[in-house]
């Protein structure tokens, strides 16, 4: 029986506001630059204020490489939590837009839909701030254990161990898809992220619930505990599932056992922002991966589509990857 989806994403729903800002502003209100921390309300609203000239457009982590996948022909769906506030009602449509699925119904009462503000500096770099909000409403209710069971490969954002009720979630689906003998793929998502959890993801690994793993090269160092990249990319290599670590303008490397695979960056013209290119990377690499490309070529449509999310503001593909797949000579 053919699976009902390519790729089934659970994460975190977020609406993404995102402003250009000086290294000055990062530090006046004591920003990581490049990296993320979760905020309450309060903080949220005062960074907002902050803000110079914004963007607004649905985001988080999952749901970019979801309609990443989608823009590349696959079939795919998402489930997150919204709030029925304005915000959720405009990450709804924003999904269903790029056609994918999204039926998780929206909480009527409790924290508003949540927002993550994205200061961009100069140099592309983002420095994400997120006020969960809604998203820590996703419980195991609203793993539906057929709509798992039908799907490919499930994609889970490593932020989603943050709110323990979507951790609780995020097992019940691996669970799900491993007895259905289907693939889970997991993004580290973040240094940080990696510091909170290193050995419950290391578990996950370990015990078999993750099949594919994605991770930059700040998140491998982290996983490991090592400065030394080709010391962490051996430990990795030692697991034994298929793994993809990307190195920015380095390219990006694929292990699975003995075999390794380099393959390089894509040509950009001027990068602008940051903010998506390892969500539309995994997109590109998986869309490979279901429609039976080899590794390298899976690699190349990762990082074709990275490549084309940096050169704008916003983790949107304002191209239809398909079309820029073919027309690269990447007909999947």
């Amino acid at each position: 029986m053919a699976a009902r989806y390519d790729i089934l994403g659970f994460g975190n729903a977020i609406v993404d506001v995102l402003a250009f800002a000086d290294d000055d502003l990062l530090a006046k209100h004591s920003l990581n630059k490049g990296a993320m921390q979760l905020v309450d309300e309060t903080t949220a609203q005062t960074l907002y204020d902050a803000m110079g000239p914004t963007t607004i457009v649905s985001g988080g982590s999952a749901a970019n490489t979801i309609i990443g996948a989608a823009s590349f022909g696959c079939r795919t769906a998402f489930v997150g939590r919204v709030k029925d506030d304005e915000p959720g009602k405009m990450f709804a449509h924003d999904i269903q837009r790029a056609k994918v699925d999204f039926a998780t119904p929206a909480s009527p009462n409790g924290a508003a839909t949540a927002r993550c503000l994205v200061f961009v500096t100069p140099d592309g770099q983002r420095t994400m701030n997120t006020f969960l909000g809604a998203c820590q409403n996703l419980t195991e209710a609203d793993v539906d254990e057929s709509i798992v069971a039908q799907s490919s490969i499930i994609y889970l954002e490593g932020y989603l161990w943050d709110p323990p009720a979507a951790k609780a979630a995020f097992v019940k689906a691996s669970k799900i898809a491993r007895s259905a003998g289907q693939r889970v793929a997991l993004t580290l998502s973040d240094a940080f992220c990696v510091d909170r959890y290193r050995d419950e993801f290391l578990g996950l690994i370990r015990d078999g619930s993750v099949q594919i793993l994605f991770a930059n090269e700040h998140e491998l160092h982290s996983l490991y505990q090592t400065g030394d990249f080709d010391t962490a990319l051996g430990l990795l290599r030692g697991e034994g599932l298929l793994a993809v670590v990307t190195r920015s303008e380095k390219g990006c490397v694929v292990v699975k056992a003995e075999t390794s695979v380099a393959v390089p960056a894509f040509p950009v013209e001027s990068v602008v922002d940051t903010t998506g290119a390892g969500d539309l990377f995994a997109a590109g690499f998986l869309a490979g991966l279901v429609k039976d490309k080899d590794l390298a070529t899976c690699a190349k449509l990762g990082a074709m589509a990275a490549a084309e999310i940096i050169q704008h503001i916003g983790a949107r593909p304002q191209k239809d990857l398909a079309l820029l797949a073919a027309d690269n000579g990447l007909v999947l």
